[in-house]
């Protein structure tokens, strides 16, 4: 790692920004040119201390994740970020799917009561899951890393034998949308055993899967709503929104029902109700 190059670097990009470009407002007058240290260090969702440690050529070793977070909030070109990585003695691709949930994502999920709110790694694993989304589809807390794969569920589950995953009602549509985000999640992490082992696992699992991969499709047409079918409360219709985590390369997945509606109704019941089984 060549530190003091690399913070040489960190500060010539920060001081070619301005607050304009990196979506801030300019304020007062600034003395020194470009973003200021504390700007650059909330944007990429680190400390100020470690970035400052870092321009002055004295912080430990970042990690991927942080350096992707810097190279975002400074708009670094392609060859700019690689040099990054390069300097930081950091591969260029990642060694695996992050399981890192930032904090700032966990409070915010925390913060939706009406919400169902999950973070899906990039290998559809739920990693991060709101009170509302556990009393919705299931409790995750209970489930092995296995088992709260999503992809594992749909193809060699109970779907795979007929069932729907969570009583949703677009199945055959996330099985295609989730067979397309993998292959792309393959293409960014090409030796990575944890993505190799869990195709190969579908592969020999699941005559569905196998013939949807073998379509070579990347792209995905994501559902805009869907239908639960919750043992409790009924049917739940909901809009469905993928928000990207670039930084981590997660998705925040959020259903909401219409306001006013009797699925916000049935919301609102699950959310008192938790994830308390029927009795019988």
């Amino acid at each position: 790692m060549d530190k003091p190059e690399l913070a040489a670097f960190l500060r010539s990009r920060r001081e070619r920004i301005g607050p304009a470009e990196a979506g801030l407002p300019a304020g007062r007058r600034r003395r020194t040119p470009g973003l200021r240290r504390e700007e650059v260090a909330q944007l990429a969702f680190i400390s100020t201390e470690y970035y400052t440690r870092l321009e002055q050529a004295r912080a430990p070793h970042p990690s991927y994740e942080v350096l992707a977070g810097i190279a975002r909030a400074l708009r670094l070109s392609d060859a700019e970020r690689n040099y990054l990585y390069r300097l930081a003695d950091v591969p260029v691709t990642p060694p695996g799917p992050s399981r890192v949930v930032r904090q700032s994502i966990l409070d915010l999920i925390e913060r939706l009561p009406t919400t169902v709110a999950i973070v899906l790694s990039a290998t559809y694993e739920v990693i991060a899951w709101n009170h509302l989304a556990a009393a919705l589809l299931e409790d995750f807390s209970q489930r092995s890393r296995q088992d709260r794969n999503l992809l594992r569920r749909e193809f060699l589950g109970p779907r795979s034998a007929g069932g729907r995953v969570f009583g949703a009602s677009d199945g055959d549509q996330f099985a295609r949308n989730a067979t397309n985000y993998l292959r792309a999640t393959a293409a960014r992490y090409p030796d990575d055993p944890e993505v190799q082992g869990l195709i190969a696992d579908l592969l020999v699992g699941s005559p569905r899967f196998a013939e949807l991969w073998q379509a070579h499709e990347v792209a995905a047409e994501p559902a805009l709503c869907k239908t639960f079918d919750h043992p409790l409360v009924g049917l739940i219709s909901v809009n469905c929104d993928a928000l990207a985590i670039p930084d981590r390369d997660q998705q925040l997945i959020l259903y909401t029902a219409p306001p006013g509606s009797p699925s916000e109704e049935a919301l609102k019941l699950l959310a008192v109700i938790g994830t308390q089984e029927l009795i019988q």
